[in-house]
């Protein structure tokens, strides 16, 4: 399975930068180019925080697909 993820489209939408993001939810900011890559599968706790910055279900942001 692989996990896709909006967070670099809603992001920028926000105009928020990456370190920005990062701030918001206390990560650092390699975390996010990491997980806007896919390099990275957040934890439930984080993947929610990030969620709760674009006031969106978490299921928006994430999903797992078939590789």
């Amino acid at each position: 399975m692989a996990l896709k993820t909006k967070v670099k489209e809603y992001r920028e939408k926000a105009g928020l930068k990456q370190s920005e993001l990062a701030e918001r939810v206390g990560a650092r900011r390699e975390t996010i180019v990491h997980l806007e890559n896919g390099k990275y599968n957040p934890s439930l706790k984080l993947a929610m925080d990030i969620a709760k910055v674009f006031h969106l279900p978490v299921e928006e942001l994430f999903e797992f697909t078939e590789d």
